[in-house]
């Protein structure tokens, strides 16, 4: 039974580094796009910096990436979660939008982020800049809300 266990001990640590040399897409451009939603819209700095903290991770062209990220299967992860984050909300492509799904979008903004949804839990614990005060939470909405058509 111990043989049988080291094999497999063993099996698994060899697919563990073999996996590493499969790399991933990484969601990095440096480039600010002119469709970018803080070219679209007068956006504050303080507002800025909160999408920058909570948001354009997950929902932007740019991602600032964690340590971790270089590790398989987390990256796999990460990018697979990237992506579908983009598909739903892309804020470096949110110009190409049309004005009624912009103005869904801010919607789905605004609803997400006054329940609680967005960001996620588990980014917030990774990334404690992504958390909102009480207080920056109302500014937020209240952003929104004002650039709503």
């Amino acid at each position: 039974m111990k043989k049988h266990l080291k094999k497999i001990v063993i099996a698994l640590i060899v697919v563990f580094i073999l996996i590493q040399f499969f790399p991933t897409h990484r969601n990095e451009n440096k480039e600010l796009l002119p469709t970018d939603f803080s070219k679209v819209y007068d956006v504050p700095e303080n507002i800025h910096v909160m999408l920058k903290n909570a948001c354009y991770d997950c929902h932007s062209n740019n991602t600032k990436y964690p340590w971790y990220n270089k590790i398989q299967p987390v990256s796999w992860f990460l990018e697979n979660h990237i992506a579908e984050a983009k598909e739903e909300l892309n804020f470096s492509e949110f110009g190409n939008y049309s004005a009624k799904k912009q103005n869904h979008k801010l919607d789905e903004i605004i609803d997400e982020v006054k329940e609680g949804e967005m960001p996620l839990k588990g980014y917030k614990l990774m990334h404690s800049e992504a958390k909102f005060s009480d207080e920056e939470r109302k500014q937020f909405l209240s952003y929104f809300q004002k650039i709503m058509k």
